[in-house]
């Protein structure tokens, strides 16, 4: 009698609701696979039409619902055991259901992309290198290497370029970033023994001058020690913190309890630049070994550190959104730190909320789970309230000082100079006079909004998107925000030849050329994506920030979180007016945050801070309740205002969104889409569309959407999961690009 045949259940990377199956072979490439058992979360390469695709197993079964002779082999196994271990897998099989979903692309979105594409797990390191230590007189060293670099200076550059990097070296993207045609030289170096190359650790040990334990205050005494005996269960603990009241010391508290009873801490951050400073603080406060993730770290690196956290190598995991599917054996404790920021919610693709994920993660483990913020989110408030999160405060800051001082300012009838008013010049000018630092934050890159002729009001418009251009004055050119094309800014109106072509509004570039001029004894510094695009940089403009060598500070959301500047004084928030009105639902939560975030920069250290508020419109009731009872009284009155309009957090929402180069395309799907649904008992459901999108046209492309809503969370996503894979068989659906984002962060 014949053994059984032997079949896998793999989920391949494409975009259909479905697992596939396939035969497991006597042999699979140079593997001999006998009767080992074949554990669910290996990689496996399979034929797929006419691909060859890595897949992920999820289970080996003896029936299929096809012949054996329909199936195909697997054509090898790339891994002798799981990659994703179990708890991971199922948390990624829940969520491939919950934000409908296919599941092949799920998982291929949880691994490393060195995996995707790479046979071999074996974390291949990342190469830097470094100055060969020097002996005896440096002088004398000098000297010499003058002498031996003397005709050679692309040798002499590189040489340069690694005496600045010192101690820490340079890998080959930081040389890439910094010049061309490097390998050669540098590999010259190496044989006269003047370079040494090595491997970058894939964790970080603790630095030598780690702290001992720091006296916590009363308040933050009180929360580590509430939540100390609930260790050994879940539970979601929320830590509201005003800003500068350390709820970084909280975390590094109940670190150190989860590090000594042995468990591996995750810690996700929003921003790729709160990252270091963060890392920093830990390495200097706990003793042990830290793997960092996130988007800044090439391929090679991100795999290495998820390696080593799931080898148990690294003990705390500090990372962005995608960390929280790193494999953590022993993990014992979760931190979401500023759990608010929309960053964690995924925006394209597989559109997932880290944030919650990591709570049911946290849930499924049985261990507890911190989410950090001074300005909590409105669904985080809303599970305090129904008591589903335990709530702890810390209504002071560390240092005693008081929060700083909110004022607006009017603009109405004002004279304005590149938007800004003359009260705020004349406050900015007292407060340099004092030694004091100032932050101005707009949320708006470049140089101007848009140009416009003067002579017959011609714009410069994105061909592409319903949308202006941004000028950005240093490269002369137009940039899209939205779909990043850019084109040479022109110098004459494209419509009548007029020669009388204006800057119309202000960016960050604007506002940091005008501020420089208007002060030419202090130093403005613009802090911005456009201007930390380099490797260091970031780090060296927060450095002189930190160190008060940048008098003015120029930003964007960048600067609105996490950075503890100990000479800022005055923060400006310069353009309020346009989230006010704003079509989204979301845009008051998201202003009261930031401008409750920015402020808490000022004021941090010995110097009082005040902020300061430009707005024409200063009467308008969430300035208004801000200014006067503080973000928990903003955010008591808008939760009411959600539950009168029937919206998140009080309702259930999904958007099926759709896009297609011919609007009709995109209409007709949806059309399609709806029929379908009605199709069926949807009376549970409140179906609304098809509707254009707030910007219909993006990227060359006509958007449309149908938004579902829903009193039970259960229902909906029932109704989707029946929903998605009949709307692949529709007859739009081949000529129109569409999604399914549940519990959307932005309707836009």
């Amino acid at each position: 009698m014949s053994a059984p045949k032997r079949i896998l259940k793999v989920a391949v990377p494409c975009p259909l609701f479905q697992s596939f199956d396939y035969l497991l072979p006597a042999t699979a490439g140079n593997h001999i696979i006998e009767d080992r058992p074949i554990e669910p979360g290996s990689r496996v390469r399979v034929s797929f039409g006419r691909q060859k695709l890595i897949g992920i197993i999820l289970e080996e079964c003896v029936d299929s619902e096809y012949a054996p002779n329909k199936l195909k082999p697997v054509s090898e196994i790339l891994d002798q055991r799981s990659l994703l271990p179990s708890e991971l897998l199922d948390l990624l099989q829940w969520a491939a259901r919950y934000y409908v979903h296919p599941l092949g692309d799920v998982l291929q979105t949880a691994l490393p992309v060195y995996l995707r594409n790479n046979d071999d797990a074996t974390p291949a390191l990342n190469e830097i290198w470094r100055l060969m230590p020097v002996e005896g007189s440096i002088d004398k060293h000098d000297t010499d290497i003058e002498q031996i670099l003397k005709r050679a200076p692309k040798q002499k550059q590189i040489y340069q370029l690694l005496t600045e990097a010192g101690e820490t070296g340079l890998d080959a993207d930081a040389f890439n970033a910094l010049t061309d045609n490097w390998r050669t030289s540098l590999k010259s170096l190496i044989e006269k023994g003047l370079v040494v190359k090595t491997d970058k650790p894939a964790v970080l040990d603790s630095q030598t001058d780690a702290q001992g334990d720091i006296t916590l205050t009363d308040e933050q005494f009180q929360v580590v020690d509430a939540i100390k005996p609930l260790f050994e269960q879940h539970g979601v603990h929320v830590l509201n913190g005003i800003t500068g009241s350390g709820k970084t010391e909280v975390y590094l508290s109940l670190c150190e309890i989860a590090l000594a009873r042995g468990k591996q801490v995750l810690v996700l951050v929003p921003e790729i630049g709160l990252t270091p400073q963060l890392t920093q603080r830990f390495q200097q406060r706990l003793h042990t070994t830290i793997a960092v993730l996130h988007s800044g770290m090439n391929d090679r690196q991100r795999y290495a550190a998820w390696h080593a956290a799931a080898h148990r190598q690294a003990k705390l995991v500090i990372g962005t959104r995608s960390s929280v599917f790193t494999p953590l054996p022993d993990l014992g404790f979760i931190i979401i730190d500023e759990e608010h920021d929309g960053s964690y919610k995924q925006q394209d693709g597989f559109r997932y909320n880290a944030r919650d994920l990591a709570i049911l993660r946290a849930r499924n483990k049985d261990i507890p789970i911190m989410l950090g913020s001074a300005t909590p989110s409105l669904e985080t408030l809303n599970n305090i309230n129904e008591r589903r999160y335990n709530a702890y405060y810390l209504r002071e800051r560390a240092n005693k000082k008081p929060l700083p001082r909110i004022e607006l300012i009017n603009m109405c009838s004002q004279k304005l100079h590149e938007g800004m008013a003359e009260t705020l010049l004349d406050r900015i000018r007292s407060h340099i006079q004092q030694q004091g630092q100032v932050l101005l934050f707009i949320n708006r890159r470049g140089f101007a909004p848009l140009l416009m002729c003067h002579d017959c009001g011609w714009t410069t418009s994105c061909h592409r998107c319903d949308a202006h251009m941004t000028y950005h004055k240093k490269r002369h050119q137009l940039h899209c925000h939205h779909c990043g094309s850019q084109r040479p800014a022109p110098d004459q109106c494209e419509d009548c030849g007029s020669s009388e072509v204006l800057a119309i509004g202000a960016g960050t570039e604007r506002i940091e050329h005008f501020l420089q001029d208007y002060f030419p004894g202090t130093q403005v510094s613009r802090i911005d994506r456009d201007t930390t695009r380099n490797k260091g940089s970031l780090e060296d403009k927060l450095s002189k920030a930190h160190s008060g060598e940048s008098g003015i500070l120029v930003g964007t959301q960048m600067l609105a979180k996490g950075h503890d500047f100990p000479n800022l004084t005055l923060v400006a928030i310069l353009d309020t007016d346009q989230a006010l009105f704003s079509a989204d639902f979301r845009a008051a939560e998201h202003l009261a945050q930031l401008i409750t975030q920015v402020s808490g920069r000022a004021g941090r250290a010995e110097k009082a801070g005040e902020v300061l508020i430009q707005t024409h419109h200063p009467e308008h009731p969430l300035l208004q309740t801000l200014l006067h009872k503080g973000y928990a009284a903003f955010a008591e009155v808008a939760l009411q205002e959600r539950r009168a309009a029937g919206l998140p957090p009080a309702r259930h929402l999904a958007l099926l969104r759709c896009e297609s180069v011919e609007t009709d395309a995109a209409q007709t799907f949806l059309e399609q889409a709806m029929t379908l649904a009605n199709s069926v008992d949807t009376s549970q459901l409140d179906i609304y569309g098809p509707l254009p999108a707030p910007m219909e046209r993006r990227a060359g492309r006509y958007r449309y959407q149908v938004m579902l809503q829903s009193d039970q969370r259960s229902l909906l996503n029932q109704f989707l999961n029946w929903w998605a894979p009949q709307l692949q068989q529709l007859s739009g659906a081949r000529k129109a690009r569409w999604s399914i984002d549940v519990d959307p962060y932005d309707t836009f």
